[in-house]
């Protein structure tokens, strides 16, 4: 097996096997806060035996999968969010109307010829005579 040279970022073996007892134990807590996820590359568990690296290794990956999910999750949850919110706001505003729609009644007017026909009518009808 190669020795790597250790730095800060090199788990010592005990470390390591510390891990692997926790893992076997499912206190998958535990060794995360034992370093589980800590920033070591992975080539730094070729010490432990073939099992012991293997459960390692596949604990760290599918870790790194899990929140990575939940990373892409919370953005999801955020964009979804933002958007009902900018919806929201769209809503709120009320659209604008036309400066010659303001002016113009709701109805359009009787033609000038209808309205005097029916202006007589309506006399009529309330016994007037015209």
């Amino acid at each position: 097996m190669p020795q790597h040279p250790p730095d800060a970022s090199t788990p010592s073996l005990d470390s390591l096997e510390q891990l692997v007892a926790l893992l076997r134990n499912d206190d998958v807590d535990a060794a995360i806060d034992a370093g589980l996820m800590a920033a070591w590359p992975d080539m730094c568990a070729d010490v432990l035996d073939a099992d012991a690296r293997a459960l390692l290794l596949d604990a760290r990956s599918r870790l790194r999968t899990a929140w990575d999910a939940r990373a892409r999750f919370e953005a999801r949850n955020a964009r979804l969010a933002r958007l009902a919110e900018e919806r929201e706001i769209a809503r709120r505003i009320p659209a604008p109307t036309p400066a010659a729609a303001d002016a113009a009644p709701a109805r359009p007017a009787l033609p000038t010829n209808a309205a005097a026909i029916l202006a007589r009518a309506k006399a009529r009808a309330a016994g007037g005579t015209s």
